[in-house]
């Protein structure tokens, strides 16, 4: 197993309280509603979560996602250790061609081919920086310890805070702040480099979980709240709370692990086939390769896909879909969307019924709703490429 220094914080606190978050009280004082989430306490909503919505897809909103597992993969100090090939036997990424803080999407399969998280991957120097979900993030480190080598080294960075921040107008106000020795313009989409903000470190990609252009921002725990309000302090930029951030993802079509994918899913079946690059599916090498290549080479049973609903009822987590008299599927995620004003959602349906256009319906409180296959995103995105 991978070396991983243990702390008391390192434990999964299966019976305690939430935990909280360093901006825990900067969150109340500015009157976020508190929830408990991931085994932490978040805010939930602040002024709306409506109000919340339309403002992050008009101006910039400032997200907490310090529950987030922040993740250093490196070497020994000392030892002639090849990371590189280490991660790639870990996840189904190719990292030959990830330049110097680049960041790329991947995922964490069991060895059944199972989907176990989806996570983000960034070169730096010396290793990797992962990023990993907050629901997940326990179970993710006892994984990679096991597929990890032991001359190399998984910290847990739990000193650090994550800031999301994310909209039209996250550039202008992160631009007057950031200092670094090349301009924030000089990162596009899934890039990545070192700034200050007000004098304080931070690491920062041009990516999110909104569709929207924005960055995410790794910064010291203790240094938060002094981040927070300074980037609060920009005209564009508002506190959004969680509920925001589900509805602005799933406008997006991105899938939120728990409820859009899990083990019983792969990677075709989800839709994410683009975080498995052609070298890697040729090659295999990887967790639950041997799936993953079956699923590209034959297909699957089933395929994710977006719907969009009549009327104004949602749809959610759970909801029967059908072809006619037929049971088909099952919706994984649903709401209803502010940017369109209809409601929206994902399911998973059998392969054949997967096309644009297709009718569906959707069974709510013993009633059929109909349902039509959309194309996702449903909201277009606009990362900054």
């Amino acid at each position: 197993m991978s070396e991983y220094p243990i702390s008391d914080s390192d434990q999964e606190p299966e019976e305690l309280a939430p935990m909280l978050l360093p901006l825990d009280s900067w969150h109340r004082d500015r009157g976020g509603r508190m929830v408990e989430f991931a085994g932490y306490m978040m805010p939930v909503q602040y002024e709306g979560i409506m109000a919340e919505h339309l403002w992050t897809r008009e101006n910039a909103g400032l997200f907490d996602v310090s529950h987030m597992g922040q993740l250093l993969v490196s070497g020994e100090e000392g030892a002639q250790t090849d990371v590189e090939p280490a991660l790639e036997a870990a996840l189904p990424i190719d990292l030959s061609t990830l330049k110097l803080g680049a960041v790329r999407y991947s995922l964490l399969l069991d060895e059944n081919g199972g989907i176990l998280d989806d996570l983000m991957v960034a070169r730096w120097p010396g290793g990797f920086y992962l990023v990993v979900n907050g629901a997940t993030k326990w179970d993710d480190i006892g994984t990679l310890r096991e597929y990890l080598p032991d001359d190399v080294t998984l910290n847990h960075l739990d000193d650090r805070a994550l800031l999301a921040l994310q909209g039209p107008k996250a550039f202008a106000a992160l631009e007057r702040v950031a200092e670094g020795e090349y301009p924030l313009s000089a990162l596009t989409f899934m890039k990545g480099g070192r700034f200050t903000l007000g004098g304080v470190d931070a690491w920062i990609s041009r990516s999110g979980y909104t569709g929207e252009d924005g960055f995410e921002i790794s910064i010291p725990g203790d240094s938060a709240a002094e981040v927070a309000d300074l980037l609060l302090s920009q005209p564009e930029v508002k506190p959004i709370g969680l509920g925001a951030r589900d509805s602005l993802r799933l406008e997006a079509g991105l899938p939120l692990y728990g409820h859009d994918m899990d083990p019983d899913r792969g990677p075709v079946e989800a839709g994410l086939a683009f975080g498995i690059n052609k070298r890697r599916r040729l090659e295999g090498g990887f967790p639950g390769a041997e799936r993953v290549q079956r699923d590209f080479a034959e297909g699957t049973a089933q395929k994710r896909i977006g719907l969009k609903l009549e009327g104004r009822q949602a749809a959610r987590e759970g909801a029967k879909v059908f072809h006619g008299e037929q049971e088909v599927g099952v919706v994984t995620s649903g709401g209803f969307s502010p940017s369109l004003q209809h409601p929206i959602a994902m399911a998973y349906v059998d392969a054949a019924l997967a096309a644009d256009g297709t009718a569906l319906s959707i069974e709510i409180r013993g009633k059929k709703l109909d349902a039509t296959v959309a194309a996702m995103p449903f909201v277009p995105n606009r990362y900054h490429r």
